[in-house]
């Protein structure tokens, strides 16, 4: 199995976030946030599993998205943890405000600086948010980077959990998976897939948790629907 390496190494002792309180920490939003009132950084030992630290789903839940990955804890060595989940809800976890103006549509928002995206209805109030990762700087199979596209669109194509690649994997002219697809330019897609935590992997589209790929999809997503790719 290949293991997905870490973005950072970083020792969450208070000792260390106090020697660190520089622009080189806080240029990570995943570090930043164990700077933030109400979380703290906390280490993963190994043999620490996502069902040993947090047998309760909803907290489980809550944490992995607070920590932006889908993947076994196994490939970290620190995650974000709310301090106190009694006084903590997914929704006030969400770093994206809870009012914008949509000019009276439904608008989805993908901040690439917060890995996370937003959808907000009519009167511009956030319905949902969840996490993503995007387009990696260089790949390694083509000439030049995977980045992510900015800038306004509207979906023009739409499939369910059964939707692949006809471009990916190269060698086999297509095939990936990109479970409840979601074009909005050109090739570029939001989709189900596996997220590695405040790291961009993808050849340039959007990866979201899988649930939240499916609710798009069935819930809010419609050709036409306005996005918002932001950085």
């Amino acid at each position: 199995m290949t293991v997905l390496a870490d973005e950072v190494t970083y020792d969450p002792s208070p000792q260390v976030f106090a020697d660190q309180e520089t622009a080189a920490s806080l240029r990570h939003y995943g570090q930043s946030l164990c700077h933030t009132p109400g979380f703290h950084c906390q280490v993963v030992s190994k043999g620490d599993t996502w069902y040993s630290l947090f047998p309760d789903f909803q907290q489980r839940e809550m944490v992995m998205r607070l920590n932006r990955t889908n993947v076994a804890l196994e490939y970290r060595n620190w995650i974000v943890v709310p301090n106190d989940f009694s006084t903590m809800s997914y929704m006030n976890m969400s770093p994206l405000p809870a009012h914008r103006d949509t000019h009276g549509t439904p608008l989805l928002v993908v901040n690439l600086a917060l890995f996370a995206f937003g959808a907000y209805d009519e009167q511009g109030n956030l319905l949902y948010w969840g996490p993503v990762s995007a387009g990696a700087e260089t790949c390694e199979y083509v000439d030049g980077n995977c980045r992510t596209i900015t800038g306004k669109f509207k979906v023009f194509r739409a499939e369910g959990g059964e939707c692949t690649s006809g471009k990916y994997p190269l060698e086999t002219h297509g095939g990936a998976p990109m479970p409840y697809c979601m074009y909005f330019h050109g090739g570029f897609a939001l989709h189900g897939s596996t997220l590695s935590g405040f790291i961009n992997r993808s050849s340039g589209c959007v990866r979201l948790f899988y649930a939240d790929a499916k609710w798009l999809y069935e819930r809010f997503i419609k050709v036409g629907t306005r996005v918002t790719v932001e950085n």
